[in-house]
């Protein structure tokens, strides 16, 4: 256990520059539904045991997160047996195993966050081109124009993240800008593929409640009186579920039809013609800070990158305990603060190591389940609460809500399950 003013990652002293090591391993899933783009091989090099150096005050960059410093001892967790070992990039040796510490010398924001920032931007820009090709009346189906949507937002998802963590290395009042624009361009974007795997999972998980066979009974009831309440409880969600699943595929087919237009008229505002401009700029230059202040900051990406970590292992480290109820709403949202904090940590590790960590595909890919499973529940809630449906939807919805609730405790012990450090808050 750490104490409250022990720092729990490590950064390479000066002289530990000529070590060597392996890169990083695959990256990770996405915030949304998809892959990213192929990593770049990490820089060559591990500071050789011994050799780092405590870093001492506290780090600069954004404020962080208030709450003590957690420590993470460098075991993996079940599930991912392997992927914090030696050579993936992401060191993990003893108490102090920080994750940015497998590289060569000192990550700046010349060496290593402009050449990030310059090859999302390529990828934003090409993205976009083949989103208008897609979008043509020409094309056909629309599959290549989603996969181009999901493209241009995974470009501009890893841009803005860069911007927050690194703001201090860059131009601040750009930075913020493009950041909140680039925000606003993502959320319009994401709206019509949120609703569309919603509709999809309630539907699917609809057909799989009202099937042939429920469940078995639970408790000590004799076997024929568990068979006729089953038949019973069959019968009803049967009913039901029918129009239950009309009723959701009109509701959220209206919202994804809302949506896609919403979607359209961005891409074609000037709104977004300026975010455009402003990546294409972003390709070839990336702004620097004038002052003295900034440019002492963008000598070093190290500390907030391990800013974004510890406000990562904090906030994990806060997370409800396991064994609260599955209807604890209340608690959804320390979970998705978890998630958008891992999506920081992430890109801030693939700008400074080159690549993703890979240990936390598994629980990245869980707190994605959870945030998918906690919108199909309210979705489900919301269609409940339709005036005038008949008891048997009714019904039939209230069986979809408790079975996407405990989908999210499934989401939450597959994170906790998978999670590869063990994060502990320190004792007051």
């Amino acid at each position: 256990m750490r104490r409250p003013d022990q720092q729990t990652t490590t950064r390479p002293a000066p002289e530990a520059a000529h070590g060597t090591g392996n890169g990083t391993g695959p990256a990770g899933p996405d915030a949304a539904p998809g892959t990213g783009p192929a990593d770049r091989p990490a820089a060559p090099g591990t500071p050789p045991a011994g050799a780092r150096s405590a870093r001492p005050g506290e780090p600069s960059g954004p404020p962080a997160a208030t709450g003590t410093p957690a420590a993470r001892p460098g075991t993996a967790g079940a599930g991912t047996a392997g992927t914090g070992s030696a050579g993936t990039g992401s060191a993990r040796t003893g108490s102090a195993g920080a994750g940015f510490t497998g590289f060569t010398g000192e990550p700046t924001a010349e060496g290593a966050l402009a050449p990030y920032l310059r090859g999302q931007a390529a990828e934003f820009l090409r993205s976009l081109r083949l989103h208008h090709e897609y979008s043509a009346p020409a094309d056909a189906g629309g599959h290549g124009a989603a996969e181009a949507a999901r493209a241009l937002r995974r470009a501009a998802r890893r841009i803005g993240g860069s911007l927050h963590t690194f703001r201090a290395a860059l131009d601040p009042h750009w930075a913020d800008q493009l950041r909140g624009e680039l925000a606003w361009l993502t959320g319009i974007l994401a709206r019509e593929h949120a609703y569309a795997n919603r509709l999809a999972r309630l539907v699917d998980a609809l057909h799989l409640l009202s099937g042939p066979t429920l469940p078995a009974a639970r408790g000590a009831r004799a076997a024929g009186e568990a068979a006729g309440a089953d038949a019973q409880g069959r019968a009803a969600l049967g009913v039901g579920a029918a129009r239950a699943a009309a009723l959701l595929e009109r509701r959220l087919t209206l919202a994804r039809t809302r949506s896609h237009s919403a979607a359209l008229q961005a891409l074609g505002s000037s709104r977004f013609h300026a975010i455009a401009d402003a990546v294409a700029l972003l390709a070839s230059e990336v702004p620097a800070p004038s002052d003295h202040a900034g440019r002492a900051a963008a000598a070093s990406l190290l500390e907030p990158a391990e800013l974004a970590e510890q406000r990562l292992l904090t906030a994990v480290a806060a997370l409800p305990p396991d064994d609260t109820g599955p209807y604890n709403e209340a608690q959804d949202a320390a979970w998705h603060q978890a998630r958008l904090l891992l999506r920081l940590h992430r890109y801030a590790h693939e700008v400074v190591l080159g690549g993703a960590d890979p240990g936390l595909t598994a629980p990245g890919h869980a707190l994605d389940l959870h945030r998918d499973a906690v919108e199909a529940a309210g979705a489900a809630a919301a269609a409940a609460r339709t005036p005038r449906i008949a008891p048997a939807t009714a019904y039939a919805l209230g069986v979809l809500h408790a079975d996407q609730r405990h989908g999210v405790e499934s989401a939450r012990a597959a994170f906790r399950e998978t999670w590869p450090y063990a994060t502990a808050l320190a004792a007051p």
